[in-house]
């Protein structure tokens, strides 16, 4: 579920170093396609065939991938997506939907069951989202009389198995009684729902990146995706039936998924929001070019040391600092032009587990926040200086709504920290962070980039 370039060159690439390792190649991945039906119009023609272009130290040679078996667009045949996970044949569920994708209500953590799509799922329309496609596949699965089946969830959420579950048996209890009652009884006895860490590195495909493609293999792969050498999966190991041999590809399966979750979203993926705001905020077109500006790099530093890693427990085997280094290095390769407007979209969706955990954290600790309110303070400038219909985010409406005409730091910050569907109350109270955001908005808004070079390095 979700077949873009992340689900490519990360899951389908382990699942088939899992078939090289072992021999055993009776697996393969039916794609379906979400909010767009063009992967699947491109792998069609190639038969599922694809290929992976390594950019960056220690990248290995351009590889064709054969894990992938069927493509299918979920939007248009939804019935058969539903068909395909009820098949005995189907052991396991991945999703790579992004955050946005699980249709779950900022307020109470749950589905949002007043959302429209979410809706017609459930009165018996042909389900359209994920969640609704996964449940009336176990639902018929069920009146089936097939086995067991794993939902792995590989998107940036925290407890992101948990979540799926929760997710799911939300929507079979939305369901008229005689359905619910069945479902849920059937869910609990035959479907996990592990929890997993995903890291990769995967920018946009240019049409530059399918030239070199076609220079390099003689053919052209419309399907064609880049990424970085590095690539990690953790995974809990809670599997109803069979897997492919994961561990054979380098998986690494803990009954700590959680910290190596919290390490990567307050580390990493913090980072990657930090200078995304910045980059943006400073007119640097990719992650590359936001990293190699001293300034950022150090705040970046400096927000890792001082405010995350205190508060977090790392995973066993997992050295802090060797850790950070590795992210920023990671983010300077220029190869991938990972761009600051791809990773800054759906902030609203982001910047809560990202940012303002480590925030909530560095206050209770009874130390002020600095560097991850900077990281919030240009997501906020952010917002406020991007045209609402050039916002790329599912929040765009609110928050253009919550924003007042006359922007500045004294008007922004305390209209942006009162939409409670991001700030809780207790956090937009806080007066420490309050006077940190306005702070580095000032500087953001008012200074620039050389004003923010300033009192990164010498504040």
């Amino acid at each position: 579920m979700g077949l873009g370039a992340f689900a490519r060159a990360h899951t389908a690439v382990f699942t088939e170093e899992a078939m090289l390792a072992t021999g055993d190649s009776g697996w393969g991945i039916i794609g379906v396609t979400q909010r767009s039906d063009t992967v699947a119009r491109q792998l069609a023609p190639q038969d599922g065939l694809f290929t992976v272009t390594e950019r960056g130290s220690g990248a290995a040679p351009l590889r064709v991938v054969s894990s992938i078996v069927e493509a299918i667009s979920g939007r248009d045949e939804p019935d058969a997506v539903v068909d395909r996970i009820a098949a005995d044949s189907t052991r396991v569920v991945t999703l790579t939907v992004t955050e946005k994708g699980y249709r779950i209500d900022p307020h109470t953590g749950s589905l949002n069951l007043e959302d429209e799509q979410v809706q017609a799922d459930l009165a018996g329309n042909a389900p359209l989202t994920a969640i609704g496609q996964v449940t009336r596949g176990i639902q018929k699965r069920a009146l089936a009389g097939g086995g067991p089946l794993t939902v792995v969830s590989c998107d940036n959420l925290p407890g992101n198995g948990e979540l799926t579950g929760a997710l799911v048996r939300a929507f079979a209890t939305a369901l008229p009684e005689d359905e619910s009652g069945p479902l849920l009884s059937w869910l609990e006895d035959n479907v996990t729902f592990p929890s997993t860490m995903v890291d990769r590195m995967v920018p946009a495909t240019t049409a530059g990146d399918l030239d070199a493609v076609e220079r390099e293999l003689g053919l052209r792969d419309e399907a064609a995706v880049v990424a970085e050498p590095f690539m990690q999966w953790v995974i809990e190991d809670n599997f109803a039936g069979d897997r492919p041999a994961w561990e054979q590809a380098g998986v690494l399966f803990s009954n700590d998924v959680a910290a190596w979750e919290a390490a990567k979203l307050r580390l990493l993926n913090a980072s990657h929001s930090m200078l995304a705001y910045l980059g943006l905020a400073s007119g640097k077109a990719t992650i590359s070019d936001a990293v190699a500006e001293d300034a950022f790099r150090v705040a970046c530093q400096r927000m890792m040391a001082e405010d995350a890693l205190p508060t977090i427990s790392l995973p066993e085997g997992l050295d802090g600092e060797t850790y950070c280094a590795q992210v920023l290095k990671r983010f300077a390769n220029p190869a991938l032009g990972h761009t600051t407007a791809k990773v800054g979209s759906d902030g609203s969706q982001k910047i809560g587990l990202r940012l303002l955990t480590t925030a909530r954290a560095t206050l209770d600790a009874g130390r002020e926040p600095r560097w991850a309110a900077l990281a919030v303070a240009a997501w906020m400038h952010h917002v406020a200086a991007t045209a609402a219909a050039d916002l790329n985010d599912p929040l765009a409406e609110e928050l253009q709504t919550a924003l007042p005409a006359e922007r500045s730091a004294v008007t922004v910050v305390p209209a942006l920290l009162g939409v409670r569907s991001i700030f809780d109350k207790e956090l937009a109270a806080n007066t420490t962070f309050a006077h940190l955001l306005a702070h580095w908005y000032r500087i953001i808004d008012t200074d620039g980039l050389d004003g923010l070079r300033k009192e990164i390095t010498h504040g």
